[in-house]
């Protein structure tokens, strides 16, 4: 079939009758899937072969202002081993690097693997991701996996996000304007209805050009009712990736579609921080580890190629199928740092992609070319909305608060655990003693001066919020001195063996993190302790933490066993108030020192 450029084919999605939450349950959407042309082709094409162009990129976050700081930099070795860091992202950017790379090519298709939106910046998040999803409208993106942080506001919202219409609560934020949704189908194969069986959204997308048909299956990682809140997946059941791919593949072949890409929420860690680091060196995929590896070592030969997300890295490695045979598996770091250009060789007698000719590589989506005049006017619109509540001054920092992604402990986990046990510490807030704050929530770091900001050291309002948009509410609870030391032996074991997610911890609680072991046994048991006293395992403590950590996210189960919850406020609001008790114009906040975990290498 054809269509035109992006014509809208959604999947209806109704609301559970009687479901008023936000996470509220969306009834299963009918049998069929998305069967949709890319519009008219620029010519047939004679020949027996013909390249298809796939650009894919993964984990946005709403972020259409070039990230600031290292959230918005690549790393990039060069030929003599010595690296150099570029800056990268933005929406104008990434619009004009995807417009030329099309440029020639007359087979293009455009897809994403999920967290598109979710924990995103002020722009984007005080409006419900509405401008990420109009962005992506203008970027032409074919089609995207739902991951993880499209649940964050629940199914029901997910539905809207997809199909249109004006927010819940918020209403329409532009008169006469009404939200138009998504132009490209949203697909997750293995998240269905728990009473019903049925899928949530549309498991799979037929792109179709001039008899070239290639079939796209989205699946969201398995995990994610252990990193959302629960009311967020409420009703729902997250099925195994591998089984919900290949179930989908065999449906694909029997609808004569034999050209398969798998869009996963769920990704690896490459042995370099490199965005170019040759992952196949020195044989295929032995330079990457985590989850998608044995994913892609599972999922059935027909899939030609695997688009990932979810880990933030960058990576595109050849990984062997169950039959031995190389494939593809790309990500594309985040934050629209770059995007990744796949050519996958279309024959049209067999219908499948040669594989012996794909090709693939990530490439930066640098601040040297012009910027699209369209995402400025969208980008510029939105500000006008925000301005009121993004440029309220909050605080004042005398540096560089950053947030580097691959060390343990981090200068602004370290600000924000000291923010969350103030707040909480007063008897009548809750007693405690200690604070954690998990890796994840924390989005970006502060930087004192932004290209095209005052560049005065102030942070803002909207700066806050990018660093913490979930707004999870604090709660104090107690904790056993046993489990606290269980808590951060989950770090590096469990759910978090393979990724180990490190906990901010507050002034005064230090232990040592021994990488030179594996698994629990990383943590030296007898370092923990508490302003210097050796934590005891039969005591109790009170204990400061999001209620995303308390319910048990991000692998911390242990923490589900708290006893005497008391809710207080909000985590931006804690955070907010202690840079209001804590700076002034005249004397800036410094970055806390990096000395509470001692790590052994």
């Amino acid at each position: 079939m054809s269509a035109t450029p992006h014509q809208k084919r959604r999947r209806i999605l109704a609301a559970v009758a009687g479901l008023t939450t936000v996470g509220a349950l969306v009834a299963a959407m009918p049998a069929g899937a998305h069967d949709r042309g890319n519009g008219p082709g620029h010519g047939h094409g004679h020949g027996r072969t013909v390249d298809v162009q796939l650009l894919s990129f993964n984990d946005l976050h709403g972020n259409l202002q070039p990230p600031a700081g290292s959230a918005g930099r690549v790393t990039h070795t060069n030929e003599d081993g010595t690296t150099r860091t570029i800056d990268a992202g933005g929406a104008e950017y990434l619009a004009t690097h995807l417009r030329q790379a099309r440029e020639g090519n007359k087979y293009s298709i455009t897809a994403a693997a999920g967290d598109m939106i979710g924990a995103s910046p002020l722009l984007s998040g005080l409006f419900h991701d509405e401008p990420t999803i109009e962005a992506l409208n203008k970027l032409k993106l074919d089609v995207s996996s739902v991951g993880n942080h499209e649940f964050d506001e629940g199914a029901k919202e997910l539905a809207r996000i997809q199909n249109g219409g004006c927010h819940e609560k918020d209403g329409c934020y532009e008169e006469g304007k009404k939200f138009r949704g998504a132009d490209f189908p949203f697909l997750t194969s293995n998240v269905t209805n728990e009473k019903t069986g049925k899928p949530l959204l549309d498991p799979y997308f037929i792109w179709e050009r001039n008899g070239v048909r290639i079939g796209f299956i989205g699946v969201t990682l398995e995990g994610t009712p252990n990193i959302v809140s629960a009311e967020g997946v409420k009703g729902l059941k997250f099925g195994d990736e591998v089984e919900s791919i290949n179930k989908y593949t065999k449906i694909l072949e029997r609808k004569g579609v034999k050209s398969i890409v798998a869009l996963i929420h769920e990704g690896g860690a490459p042995a370099s921080a490199s965005y170019n680091y040759n992952c196949d060196s020195p044989g295929p995929g032995d330079g990457i580890s985590g989850p998608i590896v044995d994913i892609a070592k599972n999922v059935s030969p027909q899939v030609d190629a695997l688009v990932t997300g979810h880990t933030h890295q960058a990576y595109a490695c050849t990984v062997a199928d169950p039959s031995g045979k190389p494939r593809t598996v790309t990500s594309a770091a985040s934050f629209g740092k770059l995007y990744t250009d796949t050519t996958l060789t279309y024959d049209r007698w067999t219908r499948d992609i040669v594989r012996t000719s794909v090709a693939s590589a990530n490439h930066v989506v640098t601040r040297d070319v012009p910027k699209a005049e369209d995402m400025t006017r969208l980008i510029d619109r939105w500000n006008v909305l925000a301005a009121p509540i993004a440029n309220r001054p909050v605080g004042f920092i005398s540096a560089d608060i950053d947030n580097p992604f691959d060390a343990p402990e981090k200068p602004l986990g370290n600000l924000i655990a000291d923010a969350q046990l103030e707040g909480l510490a007063p008897a009548d807030k809750g007693g405690a003693q200690i604070a954690f704050m998990n890796p994840g929530g924390i989005r970006a770091g502060l930087v004192h001066k932004a290209t095209g900001s005052e560049g005065d050291g102030v942070v803002t309002y909207g700066e806050a919020f990018t660093v913490q948009p979930f707004t999870n509410m604090m709660t104090a609870v107690d904790l056993t001195g046993a489990q606290l030391v269980t808590a951060l032996q989950q770090q590096v074991s469990g759910a978090n063996l393979a990724v180990p997610k490190i906990l901010q911890v507050s002034k005064g609680f230090t232990y040592t993190l021994d990488l030179t072991k594996t698994g629990a046994d990383r943590i030296v048991v007898d370092s923990v302790r508490l302003n210097g006293e050796a934590i005891d395992p039969a005591k109790t403590y009170r204990v400061a933490m999001n209620e995303f950590l308390a319910g048990g996210g991000d692998g911390f189960a242990v923490l589900k066993e708290h006893q005497n919850k008391l809710v207080g406020a909000s985590d931006l609001d804690v955070l907010t108030a202690y840079f209001a008790a804590h700076s002034s114009a005249a004397a800036p906040l410094a970055p806390p020192a990096t000395d509470r975990i001692t790590v052994v290498k």
